[in-house]
């Protein structure tokens, strides 16, 4: 296997990397200014994240290392929703998204030397009616705190989703058949 880097502290996305064989990779946090792509509608902005994430990783590997940065935002009425900063943030993103359906993106970019590809992987999500005790009682778990929107799909609040059109690796935050495609057109095969 190629020395892969994953620029993410995530551990959802080691899981999704191990989930397609993958199974040590060398977990290196990009420390990058994310402000810079505010003003980006969200499509461009997690594309633009996530490479940035790479190539500023990338910065501290040799060429054959293979860099994956990614970035995930959820968006409710054009409004990105990013993690939230503290219970009331939490309990207003869940609240919104409640009864209704709003996207999640994931931007992707894999670097390896001078060579760099992207993508966009999607996802539209239904939430089912929330009621406050249920908003309340989730937001008093750990969960929310540290994903887009205010929460994970692959945990709790999996019971608050009724349906997802599109990619749900996108959703767990990593697109893993965008992700497999690129790494085969590098040369890289997984199987």
């Amino acid at each position: 296997m190629e020395k892969i880097v994953l620029a993410s502290a995530s551990p959802r996305r080691r899981e999704l990397l191990a989930q397609i064989g993958i199974v040590s990779p060398i977990v290196a946090p990009a420390d990058a200014d994310e402000s810079v792509f505010d003003k980006l509608p969200p499509e461009e902005m997690v594309v633009s994240l996530a490479a940035l994430k790479a190539e500023t990783a990338a910065k501290d590997f040799s060429e054959e290392h293979i860099v994956i940065g990614s970035d995930t935002v959820v968006v409710a009425d054009g409004v990105v929703c990013g993690k939230p900063k503290n219970r009331a943030e939490a309990e207003a993103m869940i609240s919104s998204l409640s009864g209704r359906s709003h996207k999640v993106l994931t931007g992707l970019c894999v670097v390896r030397g001078k060579e760099k590809r992207t993508a966009l992987g999607s996802a539209e999500v239904w939430f089912r009616p929330l009621d406050e005790n249920e908003i309340r009682g989730y937001c008093e778990t750990k969960e929310p705190y540290d994903k887009a929107g205010a929460y994970g799909i692959q945990g709790l609040a999996a019971a608050f989703v009724e349906k997802i059109d599109g990619d749900y690796y996108s959703i767990v935050g990593l697109p893993l058949c965008a992700l497999t495609r690129i790494l085969s057109e590098m040369g890289v095969s997984l199987f």
